[in-house]
């Protein structure tokens, strides 16, 4: 498990326009050098809160020629967020909303942001709402159209029994879930992805987030056809972007890849090899990919 989880970086708490206390990650905020550069938001996907992005956080924060202020956001119900009393407030709406609460609370008035999973599909409703916040965006393994093989799975382990009885067995969990997709993850990656993920709350370790999240997405029609995103999808047109798939991600396919690229014609496509949804954006050469499109275009 990385050493460092709970240093190098801000802890921060601020207000949703609703009054509900919202958490972030503010990492760099203290180096003069990120001054000149646009800081970067991360957003996670479903059930995942701000530890997802921690590694990244110190990559980006810490380099020696460009480092960056990083801000990475517990979503309402997401780890150290506060839950909802009003489980219909778990929406896509709400959440671009505080969002922008965040970049108000932050004083930024433009950023590059990293949307993975459900965390890009909030960056589509701010593309069509505040497109103006939007210096950058990187998509992680997200995009307008969600394939129903990737959403039956996450539904399927959402709707596991098996509680872990400590963090080794976390650990356990999460790679009979989802190894044969990362074959490219080691031992410490799936420690690491479990401390992402889960918490250790009055002596038991237990996902990070509230179950109304999981009920939401358990009570979903996935016999019925969800609607598509390209409308909000092409208010990214003039906002340079990155897409990375993970190359054995059920969720985002190689065509609706090919799709937004005709789209978005400036659009940078990477494949995280070894990985499914959603990748880990601090393995490989997924990093220095993401440093790359930031230095030209933030």
């Amino acid at each position: 498990m990385t050493s460092d989880y709970e240093t190098g970086f801000l802890a921060r708490i601020f207000t949703a326009s609703d009054g509900l206390k919202l958490y972030a990650r503010d990492y760099g905020h203290d180096n003069p050098l990120t001054a000149d550069r646009a800081p970067v938001l991360c957003l996670p996907g479903l059930t995942r809160n701000s530890r997802d992005f921690h590694q990244l956080a110190l990559i980006l924060s810490r380099d020696t020629i460009a480092p960056r202020r990083v801000i990475t956001v517990d979503a309402r119900g997401r780890g150290l967020s506060t839950w909802d009393e009003d489980k219909s407030h778990y929406n896509l709406n709400v959440e671009a909303d505080d969002v922008l609460s965040a970049c108000a609370v932050f004083d930024i008035a433009q950023a590059a942001f990293i949307g993975t999973s459900r965390g890009g599909l909030v960056l589509h409703i701010i593309a069509g709402t505040r497109p103006d916040i939007l210096k950058a965006v990187v998509l992680n393994d997200i995009g307008p159209v969600l394939e129903m093989e990737g959403l039956h799975d996450i539904r399927t382990y959402l709707n596991r029994e098996r509680k872990p009885a400590d963090w080794d067995d976390a650990a356990e969990i999460l790679k009979e879930n989802h190894g044969a997709s990362f074959p490219a993850l080691i031992a410490d990656d799936w420690q690491d992805m479990a401390y992402a993920i889960y918490a250790e709350i009055e002596g038991k370790v237990t996902a990070d987030f509230d179950p109304a999240i999981a009920t939401q997405m358990l009570a979903l029609d996935l016999d019925a056809p969800l609607p598509d995103l390209w409308q909000q999808f092409d208010g990214f047109n003039s906002i340079p972007m990155m897409v990375i798939r993970g190359e054995n991600s059920k969720l985002l396919s190689a065509a609706t890849v090919t799709e937004m690229e005709k789209r978005h014609p400036g659009m940078i496509a990477v494949e995280a090899m070894g990985q499914g949804h959603a990748p880990l954006l601090h393995l490989d050469n997924i990093p220095h990919a993401i440093q790359s499109f930031l230095a030209a275009n933030s």
